[in-house]
């Protein structure tokens, strides 16, 4: 029988995806009271309901690659892309992590917290990994080095009131239906648990078929209507927009692999210092109407902001 990679305590809290009963585990299968069965598979619960999911049990059974590639391209351009400059950055990242830290740690001495699409490290995640008292679930819809388990955020498979924080860093432009997923959110976080989500706006297509959406600052604010903001801003700035556009904008121009590399090359050797007005555009009000990306630290809340409120704080230059 295999052991599972989440925590007695983290696995206490599981519930079913489909019916939200409790979950049992026994023969490497999670079964509820409703029949509803979930495998196992290298230590890692395949929690999906696949009657609300692009996903299906057998797609991580079989190793089926899904968002991320299984294995890592051992090709030249993979060698290059080490050396090659990063046309993004967020400047808020480190900060951000550290004043949701200091919020979950209002609620509890040893918060848990649920990071949805963790399975790689999330960027600026060090100082929530390093604090040994903070009790982490980290699930996504792909195998990586930290996934404990499986599932799709628009049925988290935990109980209502779970978790004392959230993270969802990159991830709700990949999924089909955003409110559904932070509806979810709300769910499973505690009465004023908290919080923190990295959305972009200005970036073009990535993760293949599995893009689908992208946010406004109000638009991001609109998303997260049920909890008292307790911080937002911008994550990646306008040099960052125009440095994502720029590469996009040659890679049209091209049909073959080779010189898709060759162009991703040169683009980002040739833009990439656009990103460092970043530093001081990211404090503009104009730039918020060509920000790569927002983010918000919110606390979950009995009052819903109104649309009419939602507008007055409209951050912009016009």
């Amino acid at each position: 029988m295999d052991n599972t990679k989440i925590s007695k305590e983290l696995e206490a809290l599981l519930c079913c995806p489909v019916c939200q009963a409790a979950l049992q585990f026994s023969n490497n299968i999670y079964k509820c009271q409703n029949n509803h069965e979930f495998p196992v598979t290298s230590g890692i619960p395949i929690l999906i309901n696949e009657k609300n999911s692009i996903f299906a049990i057998e797609d991580f059974l079989k190793q089926k690659e899904t968002f991320y590639k299984l294995s890592q391209e051992k090709t030249l351009f993979a060698s290059l892309k080490k050396l090659m400059p990063d046309i993004s950055v967020n400047y808020a990242v480190e900060k951000n992590h550290e004043d949701f830290l200091q919020e979950i740690s209002k609620i509890s001495e040893a918060p848990k917290v649920l990071v949805v699409g963790g399975s790689h490290k999330g960027l600026g995640l060090d100082i929530i990994l390093q604090n040994k008292k903070v009790k982490l679930a980290e699930g996504d819809v792909s195998f990586g080095e930290r996934v404990q388990l499986i599932f799709d955020a628009h049925n988290i498979p935990f109980a209502n009131a779970s978790f004392d924080g959230v993270i969802i860093q990159a991830v709700l432009e990949h999924v089909a239906d955003p409110s559904q997923c932070v509806e979810e959110i709300y769910r499973v976080l505690k009465n004023n648990g908290v919080v923190y989500a990295s959305t972009p706006f200005m970036q073009q297509v990535h993760g293949g078929p599995y893009d689908f959406t992208r946010f406004t600052y109000l638009g991001h604010r609109r998303l997260f209507r049920k909890f008292e903001q307790i911080d937002a801003g911008i994550s990646g700035g306008p040099g960052m927009s125009l440095s994502w556009a720029y590469k996009y904008f040659l890679l049209s121009f091209v049909k073959s692999k080779l010189g898709a590399h060759l162009v991703t090359i040169f683009a980002h050797f040739t833009s990439f210092f656009w990103k460092y007005f970043d530093f001081f555009l990211r404090k503009h009000d104009r730039s918020y109407d060509a920000a790569s990306g927002f983010y918000f630290i919110g606390r979950k809340s009995n009052q819903i902001l109104a649309d009419r409120e939602l507008v007055k704080l409209y951050k912009g230059g016009f």
